[in-house]
């Protein structure tokens, strides 16, 4: 594994330990997460979220590139967040579905 791919396993581990304030599941998990792209220790993240006017979104946003950043190797974090493609419960992972239902949410 080259120093690229470690480090976007590891983006991909904080992101999952990154969870939307109103649903205890992760952003990962949600399916919020569009791409990370990394290259030269610079970490690019495209994400969205439920909605375009959601409330939490720079405190999200910040949470993620505050994760992200903490990870050795990495030199900078670009958070981009997006509405297009609109987010959709199709997104969500397996693991999220689970975890969605384990807390009476029909998913």
């Amino acid at each position: 594994m080259n120093e690229n791919e470690r480090i976007k396993k590891e983006v991909i581990s904080v992101l999952r330990q990154i969870y939307d304030p109103e649903i205890p599941v992760s952003v990962y998990d949600l399916g919020f997460i569009y791409d990370v792209a990394v290259e030269n220790g610079n970490v690019k993240i495209a994400m969205t979220l439920t909605v375009p006017g959601c409330p939490l979104h720079q405190m999200i946003t910040k949470q993620v590139e505050q994760g992200v950043r903490a990870i050795g190797g990495v030199k900078d974090v670009e958070v981009a967040l997006t509405f297009d493609p609109p987010w959709t419960p199709d997104r969500i992972t397996e693991e999220g579905k689970k975890l969605l239902r384990s807390y009476g949410y029909r998913i």
